[in-house]
């Protein structure tokens, strides 16, 4: 079973910048797309940004040209590269492979993000 472990959230003012990071277990990391996703008090969870196992990325309309994932396959983690960051960004945000029908992995514990305006 993969764990995944995020960390990198925190406090920041309208307009900051935070990069989030996701380390995963076990030795299949590569071979899988993965995303992050969020969920604020209240709503859905929801996905924020994917990247396959090639490189290339998706990035949801509500948080395009302000976010970039990115991951390193040799250490196991993927990165979510937060800037200009706005209050509605405010979620605890998770990472776990992508899917479009629902077998994710185990989810971790979360990072929280709070944006203040």
């Amino acid at each position: 079973q993969v764990q995944l472990v995020e960390s990198g959230g925190g406090l920041v003012q309208a307009g900051g910048s935070l990069r989030l990071s996701c380390s995963a277990s076990g030795n299949i990391f590569r071979f899988n797309a993965m995303s992050w996703y969020r969920q604020a008090p209240g709503k859905e969870r929801e996905l924020v940004a994917t990247i396959f196992s090639g490189g290339s990325t998706n990035i949801e309309d509500s948080v395009k040209g302000r976010f970039t994932i990115s991951r390193d396959n040799a250490k196991n983690t993927v990165y979510l590269q937060m800037n200009s960051l706005k209050p509605e960004d405010t979620a605890v945000y998770y990472c776990n492979r992508h899917s479009n029908v629902g077998n994710y992995w185990g989810w971790g514990q979360g990072t929280q993000v709070t944006v203040r305006s």
